[in-house]
């Protein structure tokens, strides 16, 4: 066993967990070193927004991808697949364990299962991504829908850059199946994976928690350093949730009670899609985070294997 995938909603206590196994794993005298699949944590000084773990906190544990990509930059799940498999054959090449840490559905299941995505038109896509501009999400899922409802089915109604890129994709292949998932993935290496699932009512307290404490921890203020970065011309780094609220108040288009609750409310509906994304993984170890025993007993299995 090379490869571990720790995944869950955001809030679920995965980098603890993960940091944990890599130290049982080397209480057995084998060596784990982390690889990042939460697709926020990949851009530089997106810290406090993305709960990305402090270098001091991380034990001395090894991570890769973070810190990666400037602002500016938009995200591309065929290029972290690509980085992130490199980085998992470079850590078991060396006899280690790669632990895969997560709650970006899409990056994690790019690495663990067989994915191949589709190549790109420049053209297509700027077409698109003006006509999304011009006309807002709505009409371009409306499209999506009438060529293949299955795959609209799957893609939030207004996540523009999901619907724009599997129109690209039907266009390009001429394919409408060409956009979907896989519906039995086949694995890319043999992997455990982990799912942490907390109780929802427990979930939610502790995610309205976590982000009034972002605002407490100088959100704000680490987005007025990312703007000089070009934060605004972000593609991705600016609608990232938190990040768009608190440049919002920053703007002075949002005052903060509203910018925190409408962050809150998105980080709950996020969370519920994590849950069902991570759902499909039916091999997967389904974890009580708070449940200390059963936390302690599959930390000791994994360790246990071979």
């Amino acid at each position: 066993m090379t490869l571990v995938a720790v995944v869950g909603a955001t809030g679920t206590g995965k980098s603890d967990f993960a940091l944990d196994l890599a130290e049982s794993l080397a209480r057995t005298g084998r060596h784990a070193e982390i690889v990042n699949a939460d697709a926020m944590q990949l851009y530089r000084g997106m810290d406090i927004g993305t709960a990305k773990l402090p270098v001091e906190a991380r034990r001395g544990i090894p991570h890769h991808l973070l810190d990666v990509l400037d602002v500016t930059a938009e995200a591309s799940v065929a290029a972290y697949q690509r980085e992130a498999r490199a980085a998992v054959d470079r850590i078991t090449g060396d006899g280690g364990v790669a632990v895969l840490v997560g709650g970006s559905g899409l990056y994690v299941s790019s690495v663990i299962h067989d994915f191949r995505f589709p190549g790109t038109d420049p053209a297509v896509r700027a077409r698109l991504e003006a006509e999304l501009a011009e006309r807002g999400p709505g009409l371009l899922h409306a499209r999506l829908r009438e060529i293949d409802a299955e795959t609209a089915a799957g893609v939030d109604a207004q996540n523009g850059r999901r619907i724009v890129r599997a129109l690209e994709v039907i266009e390009v292949t001429g394919e409408p199946k060409a956009a979907r998932l896989p519906e039995e993935p086949v694995p890319w290496r043999p992997h455990r994976i982990v799912h942490l699932r907390s109780d929802r009512a427990a979930l939610v307290a502790r995610l309205d928690a976590r982000v009034e404490r972002m605002w407490r921890d100088g959100l704000v203020d680490e987005v007025a350093g990312l703007v000089p970065q070009g934060l605004e011309r972000g593609v991705t780094a600016r609608k990232a949730i938190g990040y768009a609220q608190a440049l919002a108040e920053l703007q002075g288009r949002m005052p903060r009670a509203e910018a925190i609750a409408e962050t809150q409310q998105l980080t709950r509906v996020y969370a519920r899609r994590q849950v069902g994304w991570f759902k499909r993984y039916r091999e997967a170890v389904v974890l009580d985070p708070l449940d200390d025993a059963a936390r302690a007993a599959e930390l000791d299995r994994l360790a246990a294997l071979d």
